[in-house]
């Protein structure tokens, strides 16, 4: 059982790690003065597809469930942290929402009756710092709106990674993501309609990268979380320290970033932080 759980650790990091090329896609390729509607159009497609795949809506009796589980993961998570990547440099951005391992320990007491330990905490608290290490270099520059949001998004996404292992039976993972991603979209696309508008400008970069947003980073990386997190439970959230881990190797290959001693310390926080984790989870401990 430890080994094919293991499995599914593992099969679950392939999703915060798609999540980690979102921040360079997104401030590479799509108009950043959009957020909002870029987290509708990379949803609402997505949704579509896996919809193909499970060919049925949520039933009545589990609408509402389902509903606040597509607020808290999709529409306010994807907005929220669209918006404070459009504001803050990156480095910003990945430290806020690297708290939301910790608050999921915390929500995770009055949800699901389950009292974080210290170790639980330490190891949140270890990855969060190495984050912190890997990508706040240089000068810091707050954007007040931006601070909220990236705390806002990081708030959203713990009480939706509770909230489905509650709600963990309710349906097979496919059948979850896809009405997530398209009741989420679709609560959504109003607002952005109405506050952003559409883009003056649209050509085939942008529309090259809505499309690996879409097709990697939202359908794939999220069918991908919501399984593990009905199989694994809320514990998995410490996996997505993997995601500044990505967009910092994305930066080195990509945009000939380079890496220093203290980044090289972070990595190895934050790899300590998710290894003694999972080695917990799966040896059956409270770290």
């Amino acid at each position: 059982m430890a080994d094919h759980n293991a499995g599914r650790f593992i099969g679950t990091a392939i999703g915060p790690m798609l999540w980690g090329t979102t921040y360079v896609v997104f401030v590479q390729a799509l108009p950043t003065d959009h957020p909002v509607l870029i987290s509708a159009l990379r949803a609402l497609p997505a949704g579509l597809l896996l919809l193909l795949l499970v060919r049925r809506l949520p039933p009545r009796r589990i609408l509402f469930p389902v509903t606040v589980l597509a607020l808290t993961n999709i529409g306010l998570f994807f907005a929220l942290l669209l918006i404070s990547a459009a504001r803050l440099p990156g480095g910003i951005t990945a430290t806020l929402a690297a708290c939301q391992p910790l608050l999921v320990a915390f929500l995770a007491w009055p949800l699901l009756g389950r009292r974080p330990g210290m170790g639980q905490i330490a190891l949140a608290v270890l990855g969060m710092a190495g984050v912190g290490l890997m990508v706040l270099n240089g000068g810091l520059a707050f954007d007040p709106a931006g601070v909220l949001a990236g705390i806002g998004a990081a708030l959203s996404m713990a009480l939706g990674i509770v909230l489905m292992e509650r709600w963990r039976d309710l349906a097979p993972p496919v059948q979850m993501t896809a009405w997530q991603l398209l009741i989420g979209g679709a609560l959504i696309l109003p607002i952005a309609l109405l506050v952003e508008g559409l883009p003056a400008h649209w050509d085939m970069r942008n529309s090259l990268g809505l499309g690996y947003l879409v097709l990697f980073a939202t359908a794939l990386g999220y069918w991908l979380w919501v399984g593990g997190v009905q199989r694994l439970g809320s514990r998995v959230s410490v996996l997505a320290f993997l995601s500044p881990v990505v967009a910092l190797a994305l930066g080195i290959g990509v945009m000939e970033e380079t890496l220093d001693a203290q980044q090289v310390l972070g990595v190895a926080m934050v790899f300590l932080s998710i290894g003694l984790s999972v080695r917990a989870s799966l040896s059956g401990g409270k770290a």
